[in-house]
């Protein structure tokens, strides 16, 4: 077995922080649903004690998220490694920074007349906004009903792997490992539309904003899909490296 100190989940290729004079910004990265990520969410909150808990969802969908977590097991049953990071921090400030917002509809529309997107572009990022806010408005009702009654209502299936939680660290780590080699592979395979592509850099510029705010109430932790973490933790970065 592998020792905690040794313990292959916790590596730095999925933790990355950026330090300001303000408050430390850490980036987990993880591969949804995942046992190795939801392990590391829950490890590096309890290591960190952040004063701000950030996830990458919608503000309108947390409430859901944060009824998960109240659940009496550990990690909860439902959620993931979102309901696992509220389970495990120690702070009241739980935030979501993910679209769609106000902020980050706007930001979207700025970035399709600068890049005079086409007509088909357009509305394609618009049926995309719309099935995102959609599942936004579903996870808000289903937190409402969780908060007024005892029911928890499971919103979006949960992805299933190969390995659980009571597998050996080192499998839960290769097997997220190939996870995230396998999503990088169809990304090099298939090249994104322009919809995609303008819908996630607007994420993650509205996500790096989000915790460039954030952090003047102190540390935070950021959770985030392995495939942002890098992008988001430059733009953190190179809005530090401007301030100095």
């Amino acid at each position: 077995m592998t020792t905690g100190r040794e313990d292959p989940r916790l590596t730095g290729e999925h933790v990355r922080s950026v330090a300001s004079t303000a408050g430390t910004v850490t980036l987990v990265g993880v591969v949804h649903d995942h046992p190795a990520s939801v392990y590391r969410v829950r490890r590096v909150l309890e290591a960190r004690e952040p004063d701000v808990l950030a996830l990458e969802l919608p503000p309108i969908s947390l409430s859901l998220f944060e009824a998960y977590a109240r659940d009496v097991r550990t990690p909860p049953v439902f959620g993931g490694e979102m309901s696992a990071a509220i389970q495990a921090a120690d702070t009241d400030e739980v935030v979501g920074i993910d679209g769609p917002t106000m902020a980050f509809t706007l930001a979207l529309a700025r970035t399709l007349v600068r890049e005079r997107a086409s007509q088909s572009t357009v509305r394609s990022v618009i049926r995309g906004l719309y099935s995102v806010s959609k599942d936004a408005v579903r996870c808000r009702l289903a937190g409402t009903i969780a908060a007024l009654t005892s029911v928890r209502l499971e919103v979006n299936t949960p992805l299933v792997y190969e390995v659980t939680r009571d597998d050996d660290p080192a499998i839960q780590a290769a097997d997220e490992r190939t996870q995230v080699r396998r999503a990088r592979a169809v990304m090099d395979a298939f090249e994104p539309s322009r919809a995609v592509q303008f819908r996630d850099t607007t994420r993650e510029a509205h996500m790096a904003d989000q915790l460039i705010r954030l952090r003047q109430h102190g540390n935070v932790v950021a959770v985030v899909g392995r495939g942002h973490l890098d992008a988001v933790i430059d733009r953190v970065a190179s809005a530090t490296d401007r301030t100095r």
